[in-house]
């Protein structure tokens, strides 16, 4: 049953008028307006494709269109009587004799189809088994036919998956309804571009340009614009450093607040028996109500809900949505399940009649992180990505959200719904369209694009390959068993193979750096030497001779590997077309930003396209494509240093794909492109040129500041996510000091600056006088203290202090710890003294942190603070008398 708000804040005197009961509210009249009419038309003009599911009840595949004119979500429910199945290399005899099969309720029929096995380069026969609905296949705890019958083919893969691979579908392309059934709308391309196009892939084998002619209208469609709304929601909660518990709701929505593309601001708010009635200024298009009654908040935010097509949130599938489907159901009996626009599953929220976006799943996937926006962004919050790609951060807050006047509330929470709505509509919708493009790509509902890491979306690009051929995909044991060896042996601890190679740098400051790289070097190796899990170790005798360099391994000369055939097509048309045409200022502006798109898209996918093979989850794990990737690799860059050298150009390092090269002359970078292109069949392009470069004498840390005097940082400590903010401020500070360095005589006062920065740190940490707080150390509480088993980091032994106070902590609160003298060696920040830190500590990291880039410079740490090595003996005697 609801409970009255007072039982929330017992604090707080309640004044008789604020006692007094609003007008009386008919709940269940509210909860009959939330009544969606689902609309399934048998003629619709062109919608596109967004989401795939299965229905249950209809036992159906569910296509949901959004119909661009309309700015609405339609349903199509699948009239192919397409059913779940997979496979058996048993005969129909064979398996009607397993009487838990035939006697299953899930079972329906067998077929016999005849298939193309990949691994055995010929065709067999197979059993299909069909069944009534998915979860007969696979999915149940217990009596699965996947686990009935000795070897299942294609029994691992979700229904609306194979719905999509074997009616060729393809989320994000748009369709038509005629007369109750799915069609493909035709695109036709420009004329001019597929003379382009064509011209330039001529001299390529047919197999190869059937991949490009099918991968060109999937790009050049163009993406529609998306009617949505960004939400986000603040929780009362007692305790000020606890994220409220979304699965037990315990507290009430008390803001809510909406920014949408149609022009909507709106803040809703819950009145507060502790806060009087309050002056509100917010901007004049902001939109605000209050409410008296929870319930009917809730309602109203599920209200808002139903009238989008796609909801966007930030952490949506593990806060927001979640909480307010449990809230609601806890506060309010009759909204119940089937009533509630939110659908909750293990791991994510989705919207009945819609769409859901969770961009922190989406932005928190590293290949998104890295290879889109270029690490602009270190960590996945919503403050630390809104401020790097669109200048815009949450606002700070000088009391707990509990505590904030209604201005201050709706403001905070307002602020939080405009960064993630923003987020999808900067450069002309840029994440929108990314997503979109990374859906048709991948072949999967946006949804799950979003959600998914990369090796998911090759996986799936993969699948739909081998269906669209009629290939059997290989069962995971099967191709580890036959093709699951590897030779070389690791450098990196932990790693199955041998790598890419890192070349030693030479330490120290170099002015004039061009840094050279391979376009695309793995997706290159994959197309060139014919990569795929079906090509290396092939069963020709006559392929053996074909040799991968430093493996004893040989690749198929008798056909096309699929992966070389997709990986390949995609690398092309990045390098060879989108890229290059996204920078042409003779085309449109327009164009140019849809290019940019495609490619980044492009780039996402190919630069995981190689270490999937290498990964155990990954579907189609085979090490040797990975190993001989990399030995390839390893391959044309010693190779490329040796020529570089050969044409007296110093080769100051290496690292996978990159050579830095000291001073290059244009007739010497034009020299080693063409031998590249001529020797490697690889395109070899200058990809960035520095100032200069200062080299620790560490591999893959160096710090590179361009010609415009922005700053390049790659491995250094100061730059790492837990590092205490004193140390951030202070590396930050040497930063800006060497982005203003231009000669080499500029160093000289550029050293003395430093020497100034770091002795100021230490002079500081041994008079005790940064705050706790500067010197904290933050972690997020991933579980339970007491759910720390096998080791006790130190953020959990900070935590175990806290709770013997009496504080209660739950996983997702924040943990800021400082380290000190005695056991256990930390202490949360709200319980430490300054006289109780353990500078030596500090100190520790001080050194750790200014000693990659003060080695490049030439400056010894300790030099720099004078002290002497007896000194130093001391420090350390005295740090283990301490401890």
């Amino acid at each position: 049953m609801f409970q009255p708000l007072e039982q929330y804040f017992r604090d707080t005197p309640i004044t008789e008028e604020e006692r007094t009961k609003p007008k009386e509210v008919n709940i269940q009249r509210e909860i009959e307006s939330l009544a969606f009419k689902l609309e399934t038309p048998s003629n619709l003009p062109e919608s596109y494709m967004v989401g795939v599911t299965y229905d249950g009840e209809k036992r159906a595949a569910l296509v949901k269109l959004y119909d661009p004119e309309s700015s609405k979500i339609y349903f199509w429910y699948d009239n192919t009587s397409h059913k779940p199945y997979c496979f058996s290399d048993l005969p129909e005899k064979e398996l009607q004799k397993i009487e838990p099969l035939m006697s299953h309720s899930g079972f329906d029929h067998f077929e016999v189809v005849e298939k193309y096995d990949p691994l055995k380069d010929q065709k067999v026969k197979m059993s299909k088994i069909l069944a009534k609905d998915p979860l007969a296949i696979g999915g149940r705890p217990s009596g699965c036919i996947r686990d009935i019958i000795p070897k299942a083919w294609e029994a691992d893969i979700r229904y609306y998956e194979n719905f999509l691979y074997d009616r060729n579908l393809v989320p994000g392309m748009p369709y038509e309804i005629e007369d109750g059934n799915l069609v493909p709308v035709d695109y036709k391309l420009p004329k001019e571009i597929v003379d382009a196009i064509n011209k330039m892939f001529e001299n390529e084998p047919k197999e190869y340009r059937e991949f490009i002619d099918m991968w060109i209208p999937l790009f050049q469609r163009p993406v529609p614009k998306i009617r949505r709304v960004a939400v986000d929601i603040e929780v009362y909660s007692p305790v000020v450093t606890r994220i409220p518990d979304p699965q037990a709701a315990e507290y009430p929505v008390i803001c809510v607040s909406f920014v949408s593309s149609d022009g909507m601001k709106k803040v809703l708010l819950l009145r507060r028996p502790e806060r009087k009635d309050e002056r509100i200024k917010l901007p004049h298009d902001v939109k605000v109500e209050f409410y008296d009654d929870e319930r009917r908040l809730l309602i109203e935010i599920f209200k808002v809900l139903l009238e989008y097509p796609v909801v966007v949130t930030f952490n949506g599938d593990e806060f927001d949505m979640r909480y307010l489907w449990h809230r609601a159901q806890k506060i309010e009996p009759s909204l119940t399940k089937e009533i509630i626009p939110i659908e909750v599953g293990k791991d994510f929220t989705s919207m009945k009649y819609g769409v859901h976006i969770d961009l922190y799943r989406f932005f928190f996937n590293r290949s998104i992180q890295v290879y889109a926006f270029n690490q602009k962004y270190r960590e996945s919050t919503l403050g630390n990505i809104g401020m790097a790609l669109l200048g815009l951060g949450k606002l700070e807050l000088n009391k707990p959200v509990s505590e904030l006047s209604y201005e201050d509330l709706a403001n905070y929470c307002l602020r939080d719904s405009e960064i993630t709505y923003r987020l999808t509509t900067f450069d002309d919708d840029l994440v929108m369209n990314l997503i979109m493009l990374l859906s048709r790509i991948a072949r999967m509902p946006i949804e799950d694009v979003t959600r998914s890491g990369v090796s998911i979306w090759i996986r799936s690009m993969m699948f739909y390959e081998h269906r669209r051929r009629n290939m059997l995909i290989p069962r995971p044991e099967d191709l580890l068993a036959l093709k699951g060896v590897t030779v070389t042996e690791a450098i990196i601890k932990g790693k199955k193979y041998k790598g890419a190679i890192v070349v030693e740098p030479t330490p120290g400051v170099h002015f004039d750096v061009a840094v050279l790289d391979f376009a695309s070097l793995y997706p290159s190796i994959i197309k060139r030497w014919n990569l795929s899990y079906e090509t290396i170790l092939c069963l020709h005798p006559e392929c053996r001779d074909n040799k991968v360099p430093g493996t004893p391994y040989w690749i198929c000369t008798k056909r096309y590997g699929l992966s070389s055939l997709l990986i390949g097509s995609l690398k092309d048309l990045r390098v060879k077309w989108y890229k290059p045409k996204s920078k042409d200022e003779g085309l449109p502006e327009a164009v140019r930003d849809l290019y940019e798109v495609i490619q980044q898209a492009l780039k996402v996918i190919l630069n995981a396209s190689y270490g999937v093979f290498g990964a155990e989850h990954f579907s189609l794990y085979c090490p040797p494509v990975a190993e001989s990737t990399a030995a390839i690799g390893r391959y044309a860059i010693t190779n490329t240093i040796e020529k570089a050298q050969s044409l007296e150009i110093p080769v100051l390092y290496g690292d996978t794909d990159s050579i830095f090269l000291k001073s290059p002359a244009e007739r010497q970078i034009k020299g080693l492109i063409e031998w590249s292109e001529k020797s490697l069949s690889m395109d070899l392009d200058v990809d960035k040129v520095y100032r200069y470069v200062a080299f620790s004498s560490r591999k893959k840390n160096y710090l590179g500041v361009y010609p415009s005097g922005s700053v390049d940082i790659k491995g250094l400590t100061g730059k790492k996510r837990h590092t205490p903010e004193f140390l951030k401020e202070a590396f930050s500070e040497m930063v800006q000091v060497l982005s203003e360095v231009k000669t080499e005589e500029d160093f000289k006062q550029a050293k003395e600056k430093i020497k100034k920065i770091v002795r100021a740190c230490y002079t500081k940490l041994k008079r005790h006088e940064y705050s706790p707080e500067e010197l904290a150390i933050n972690i997020m509480l991933g579980k339970l203290p007491e759910k720390y088993l096998k080791t006790t980091p130190q953020h959990v032994k900070a935590a175990f202090l806290l709770t013997r106070k009496g504080i209660e902590l739950r996983p997702g609160d924040i943990i800021g710890f400082v380290k000190v003298i005695g056991e256990p060696g930390v202490k949360p920040v709200q319980l430490v003294s300054t006289n109780e830190v353990d500078t030596s500590k500090y100190i520790e990291y001080l050194e750790s942190t200014f000693e990659q880039v003060l080695d490049a410079l030439g400056l010894d740490f300790h030099e720099i603070l004078g002290l002497t090595r007896l000194e130093r003996f001391m420090g350390n005697t005295e740090e283990n008398i301490n401890n």
